[in-house]
């Protein structure tokens, strides 16, 4: 079992028994990657480091960028995570990206804005287990693909 693996199904298993998706967000993942499974290409398109954000550390500096740095460094930090809205993921990732995303999904921007905003910060948070994104990034797109879906099964 890889990193990923063990981290989302640690993830997955905690918020579904202690919080559930309204207030820790992940827990509803299953649910949102059951209905609509697209999301899980928007995510490791996001947090692989061949994607179009360039990886975890290509996401954090959209947000340092954005203003909103304070906010993704509290993920990847040991603290308590900064809540993001659907609203400042457009702003993060921009309203071309959402749409792109949005349309590939099937889906209206602010829906895909939405759940991005309530699956990202409980997943960085577990991907950065030691309050640091990791030097090699998390892997491409392709093994962070193969990884989230052997959860699927």
């Amino acid at each position: 079992m890889g990193l990923l693996d063990s981290v989302l199904q640690s993830v997955l298993n905690n918020n579904t028994q202690t919080e559930g998706a309204a207030a820790g967000g992940l827990g509803g993942l299953m649910g949102m990657v059951a209905s609509n499974p697209q999301i899980l290409q928007a995510i490791t398109g996001m947090l692989g480091n061949d994607g179009a954000s360039g990886g975890l550390g290509g996401l954090m500096a959209k947000f340092q960028q954005a203003g909103m740095g304070d906010v993704i460094g509290s993920w990847v930090g040991s603290g308590q995570n900064q809540p993001i809205s659907a609203d400042q993921i457009s702003d993060v990732l921009g309203s071309d990206a959402i749409s792109g995303m949005a349309a590939k999904m099937g889906m209206d921007s602010s829906d895909v804005a939405g759940q991005l905003s309530s699956i990202l910060p409980g997943l960085v948070d577990k991907l950065t287990p030691n309050g640091h994104a990791p030097e090699g990034g998390l892997g491409n797109g392709s093994d962070l693909m193969g990884m989230l879906g052997s959860l699927m099964r």
